[in-house]
């Protein structure tokens, strides 16, 4: 679709959490808080232009490489949260861009994501054959107080779950859907520091897509202050999750 007449370049939406969104405490699960953030970046990017249908016209697609998400407080159920995003760089085929989540005025979540321009058909990274000129960058501005750091997943881990991947893993891009190898991962984490938000903050970097029928080995390393999580398949590291507890 051409560039929206409301288009800016710091874009702001609000959305209401509803219950299927929410744990049993009534707290926003933090896979839909991934959800939202990323629906936010969708939404910004179709009013500029960018969007998975304009792209698709190239066989091209935004996929997420890297992110970042530091928490002071999770929303609650019927909450209305404002999301704000901008976009710090953009060149060729990557990306960063920045979002924060704020609830009554105030600041709960910040984060920082890394996007790639991923062509479907032959499955790399390619530069984006749309303008984006329009957008202005803010390079200094920053969503999170920590940049994105280095997971260390080599380390010696044990290996707590085996799966292979279903249709309901994948999304139209027809991969595994970014948020299910987080689902993954928490649906392995004591349930009473997820239901206690316990978690400060947590950092994924996305290395290897997986498809349909993959099989897929979770491993986990464990520290006083974090949780380490990679995915593997055939000994090779898909993913990787680090989960900062308070």
């Amino acid at each position: 679709m051409p560039i929206s007449p409301y288009f800016t370049s710091i874009f702001s939406k609000d959305w209401e959490i509803n219950f299927s969104q929410c744990l049993p405490n009534g707290s926003l699960k933090y896979t839909d808080l991934c959800n939202i953030l990323q629906l936010t970046a969708a939404a910004h990017s179709e009013v500029g232009g960018i969007s998975f249908s304009d792209m698709q016209e190239f066989n091209q697609a935004w996929v997420l490489s890297r992110m970042r998400v530091e928490i002071t407080e999770l929303p609650q159920w019927k909450d209305v949260v404002t999301l704000k995003t901008w976009i710090n760089t953009l060149e060729n085929s990557r990306s960063v861009r920045a979002l924060e989540l704020y609830v009554n005025g105030k600041k709960m979540v910040g984060c920082e994501t890394f996007w790639a321009v991923f062509n479907t058909k032959i499955r790399r990274p390619e530069a984006l054959a749309l303008p984006f000129e329009h957008f202005e960058l803010y390079p200094e501005q920053k969503a999170t107080e920590k940049p994105f750091s280095k997971i260390n997943f080599s380390s010696e881990t044990e290996m707590v779950f085996e799966k292979t991947v279903a249709l309901s893993d994948l999304d139209i891009v027809n991969h595994v859907n970014n948020v299910k190898y987080l689902e993954w991962c928490l649906d392995l984490v004591d349930t009473e520091l997820i239901l206690n938000q316990k978690i400060e903050s947590f950092e994924m970097n996305f290395l290897k897509e997986l498809s349909l029928k993959d099989q897929v080995a979770i491993h986990e390393n464990l520290t006083s202050e974090a949780m380490v999580f990679s995915i593997t398949k055939d000994n090779t590291t898909c993913f990787a999750l680090q989960l900062n507890l308070k």
